[in-house]
């Protein structure tokens, strides 16, 4: 009997990737490429303000601090009201403030507690979009395809991160930060409206909880009790607090007073990219037994760009440098997506996704505020070693946990796959550390 033949649509794109999976994709890379130019623009509006060490330090710490403050209620409203409607709201917060942002800038009136003011709205944006944007991503994408389809996704994203960190750095040197963050505004501006036109007449309904309280403390339950998630995510609370001192701080420092300004930083930046994409590549075709040894094994690299600063290399040997730490995140971030997707159900993931942001980012304000003190009472590139010395020690220390040498990968059930059972899996830690520190949204 012959076959029927393929239907138009699934000759454009594969079965997996329907509307709402397009829609969010779309919208990542519009934010990715504005995010990536909007990091270092925002180091340079510090510089350009007559800020030091110091500054640059309280700025992130301002957009920090409100993302950890903020995290957990993020979680819980996402579980209770519609996703999609928490993520349109949260980018045209974060577009208002960008906004604002780049007038002052432009203006060249921008002060300190302006810029901290107005980062501290962005932090809060993020605080509510991330959670909600875990769980609606979930929704899209069904079974055994599910790591595959966020491979492609994150393979979208980090491409239009390479672009944007290239052309951000490019653009701080030749127009000034405030065009950059003018730019971000409008990508915010662009992704609030594709997110709004998501269908989600195909989700099933969530049935009410007890209320804010009862609903935090279901996820905690929910997290607390696994030993694989609690721990994985202590050692990136240390991880991303220390690449968040590194990308915020003293790698634009070192940059600046070493390798010739904004401009190799963002190549570098644009080189981890790469590596970010030639990694989720990887993973579309490698599906590793042990998912989270693998992953955790691929945690080592990313100390590597903290030891290349210290030293610091030539702008070639710190691209290279990054390009190896992106393998290696992408390694880790997949094998940790397709693990949430297996073991934590649909109806809570909002609610674990917000602890385990908050576990992996509570450190971020202290980190970034202390990056200047730590730089005036060790020197920099005692502090940098340090980072990329400590980092390895966690990544060391979470290998003694059972579940995380010994869980394995489920076989999905064809019959489910076929008829759209599963999901996408969430972003983990290690997505964590890219979108709060790059603001993509």
């Amino acid at each position: 009997m012959t076959k029927p033949s393929a239907s138009p649509r699934s000759t454009r794109r594969p079965a997996w990737a329907g509307r709402n999976y397009v829609l969010l994709t779309a919208a990542t890379v519009v934010t990715s490429l504005g995010a990536n130019g909007a990091l270092i623009a925002t180091v340079w509006a510090v510089f350009a303000a007559g800020g030091d060490t110091g500054d640059v330090g309280l700025v992130a710490m301002a957009r920090f601090l409100p993302l950890v403050l903020f995290l957990l209620v993020g979680g819980a409203v996402a579980d209770r009201i519609p996703r999609h409607r928490v993520m349109v709201a949260a980018n045209a917060l974060n577009f208002v403030s960008q906004a604002v942002f780049a007038a002052l800038v432009l203006s060249g009136t921008a002060e300190l507690w302006q810029m901290m003011v107005l980062t501290g709205l962005c932090g809060t944006g993020q605080a509510f979009f991330n959670p909600a944007a875990e769980g609606m991503l979930m929704a899209t994408v069904t079974g055994e395809q599910a790591s595959r389809a966020f491979a492609f996704y994150r393979m979208a994203m980090h491409g239009a991160a390479i672009g944007g960190a290239a052309l951000g750095g490019a653009l701080v040197a030749f127009v000034g930060p405030g065009w950059v963050l003018a730019v971000d505004a409008a990508a915010f501006a662009v992704a609030g409206a594709l997110r709004a036109f998501l269908d989600v007449s195909g989700i099933p309904d969530r049935k009410p909880g007890g209320g804010l309280l009862s609903d935090l403390r279901e996820g905690w339950q929910e997290f607390i009790g696994r030993p694989w998630l609690w721990s994985i995510v202590a050692q990136f609370s240390v991880v991303v607090a220390l690449i968040g001192a590194v990308e915020s701080v003293y790698g634009p420092l070192v940059a600046r007073d070493e390798l010739g300004g904004a401009r190799p930083w963002g190549i570098a930046l644009a080189g981890y990219g790469v590596g970010t994409v030639a990694g989720a590549f990887l993973m579309t075709r490698w599906k590793p037994r042990r998912m989270l040894l693998a992953g955790t094994l691929g945690v080592f690299p990313i100390a590597l760009p903290s030891a290349a600063l210290a030293v610091p290399l030539h702008p070639a040997g710190l691209t290279l440098v990054m390009f190896v730490s992106g393998v290696a995140m992408e390694v880790f971030g997949v094998s940790w997506m397709t693990t949430m997707h297996q073991e934590i159900p649909e109806e809570k993931l909002s609610r674990v996704s917000a602890y385990d942001w908050f576990g992996s980012t509570a450190l971020l304000p202290l980190s970034t505020a202390l990056a200047g003190p730590a730089e005036t009472a060790f020197g920099r590139t005692a502090s940098l070693w340090g980072a990329a010395a400590l980092m390895t020690v966690v990544t060391a220390l979470v290998l003694l946990v059972p579940d995380v040498r010994n869980l394995t990968r489920r076989a999905q059930d064809a019959e489910a796959v076929a008829a759209g059972g599963g999901a996408v899996p969430a972003q983990g830690p290690s997505a964590d550390a890219e979108g709060t520190l790059r603001g993509s949204g």
